[in-house]
């Protein structure tokens, strides 16, 4: 377990123009636990994304014989992936860039209205860093019983307690791995192989993985994670703006700042007391009072630290507050401040943004064909010669049937006048022109197209495949290249 330091204890020659060093060399944050409105969100939104994590996989969607009844799910040996009624195919990889476009800019729009939120409350980080510390809590004690453990020298009984935190940290790491391999099979058919030792070796190896990296980062790296190696913090400042919600410390309310008792007369000094709660409470080890820093994580707990400070100085609460730059201006020049500004261009270009892409996708989703075709024109040769002085060309014909039936076509060509088509492969009892595909299958055919010379006026010319669908009528047109001499 990493040494832990007093961040409300750095020597004072240490701060250089109200900063504290950005690099810490030793030690990690040893927050204080607190009570109030940030801290219960935080407790509220935590239970809420581990119950999501641990118990979306054993949802249950039915999606008729044969097909897997579990509601979310990447189904790798089946190359499937479901979300509810939604059946995603390997060659519809562009879903995923649209949800992962989707996502950033929700989090570009986040970030626009309440600064880090996501940071604060929502990253898996921040969610499983707070839950190692609970269980150091559990273990240890609060702050101060840390710290003063943290110092003691190694023996038995020092020995014997972190091992239990460790223990109960690997019992944590092990769900959060064991959590992830269910999103990628049946959950309660995988659940029970992991306990009997029946899993593959992959599942093992992934759970290693996984939890392997929530036990180092949660209880090690913790606070080095957001400050050093999410690239997040480096460009948070480019979507923020005066309007944006930040932790801000009202520094014309807290200044000049000094120690106070109960009784003491605030007349002609600040509220803050210098107690530093809003320090130790900070799960980075940020103090507030220097202004907005980029270790903050916007969590809000300085302010739950502070307000009850304030509490029993018998003082107004928000001397640390959730609050935009403009309105802490305007307060600290005695103006009226403007208030919330939600819409406002900056959150206006990104909700239109948001919108047109979720359209977009709605829009694929809806319309999403029941029959993919690809066709690959094979390259080695281009083209054959025939006896009688027609061109023949070799193609890869591939129909994807995304519905659980099976279905026959009909495929003929157009383009290219008195072609003719033979069909290798596929269902033995299908004619040259005949195509039948199994149920949520793709069938691969391989096409000869020949052509007499007199259709033929260059190198290369167009061809059309018109796949149609038996009892419908649906018709898939494919646009191709037919290849011939140079003439």
């Amino acid at each position: 377990m990493n040494t832990p330091v007093d961040q409300d204890k750095i020597p004072s020659s240490v701060i250089h123009q109200g900063e504290v060093p950005f690099y810490r060399e030793r030690g990690q944050a040893q927050p204080r636990a607190v009570q109030g409105i940030f801290r219960s969100l935080k407790w509220w939104l935590m239970a809420a994304l581990l119950a999501w994590w641990h118990l979306a996989p054993f949802l249950r969607w039915d999606r008729g014989p044969g097909a897997p009844d579990q509601a979310i799910m990447v189904d790798m040996p089946g190359r499937r992936a479901y979300f509810f009624n939604i059946e995603i195919w390997p060659q519809e990889v562009y879903y995923i860039t649209g949800i992962l476009l989707i996502a950033a800019i929700t989090l570009f729009l986040m970030s626009a209205l309440a600064g880090r939120v996501w940071c604060g409350f929502l990253c898996w980080q921040t969610v499983y860093t707070d839950l190692f510390q609970q269980i150091e809590r559990w273990v240890l004690g609060d702050r101060n019983a840390r710290i003063a453990w943290g110092r003691q020298p190694m023996n038995a009984a020092k020995a014997l307690r972190q091992g239990v935190v460790y223990a109960l940290w690997a019992v944590v790491a092990a769900a959060c791995g064991i959590g992830f391999t269910l999103w990628f099979g049946d959950a309660f058919q995988n659940l029970r192989e992991i306990f009997t030792l029946q899993a593959s070796s992959a599942t093992y190896l992934f759970i290693g993985v996984i939890g392997g990296f929530c036990f180092l980062l949660a209880g090690f790296a913790r606070e080095r994670v957001c400050v050093y190696m999410c690239p997040y913090s480096r460009f948070q400042s480019a979507m923020l703006d005066e309007h944006s919600l930040i932790v801000s410390y009202e520094k014309w309310r807290g200044e000049p700042r000094a120690v106070a008792n109960k009784d003491k007369d605030f007349t002609g000094r600040g509220h803050c007391v210098d107690c530093k709660m809003c320090v130790q409470s900070c799960p980075t080890g940020v103090d507030i009072r220097f202004g907005n820093q980029l270790a903050c994580i916007g969590c809000g707990l300085c302010i739950d630290a502070c307000d009850s400070v304030m509490d029993k100085f018998g003082l107004p609460r928000g001397l640390i507050r959730m609050d935009s730059s403009a309105n802490l201006e305007a307060r600290t020049g005695g103006g009226t401040p403007p208030g919330r500004r939600i819409v406002r261009p900056r959150t206006i270009l990104y909700t239109v943004i948001l919108g047109a892409v979720a359209t977009v996708m709605l829009t694929a989703l809806l319309t999403r064909s029941t029959t993919d075709v690809n066709v690959l024109h094979e390259r080695s040769p281009l083209f054959v010669q025939m006896s009688d002085g027609g061109v023949r060309n070799g193609y890869v014909y591939k129909i994807l049937n995304k519905i659980r039936e099976d279905r026959v076509y009909t495929l003929t060509t157009e383009g290219i006048s008195g072609a003719s088509m033979d069909v290798v492969g596929g269902d033995a009892n299908a004619t040259q022109t005949e195509l039948a595909v199994d149920k949520d299958s793709v069938g691969t055919f391989r096409l000869f197209v020949s052509a007499p010379d007199s259709s033929l006026k260059g190198a290369r010319q167009p061809i059309t495949f018109v796949l149609t669908e038996k009892g419908t009528g649906k018709v898939v047109r494919s646009e191709s290249m037919f290849a011939a001499p140079d003439r």
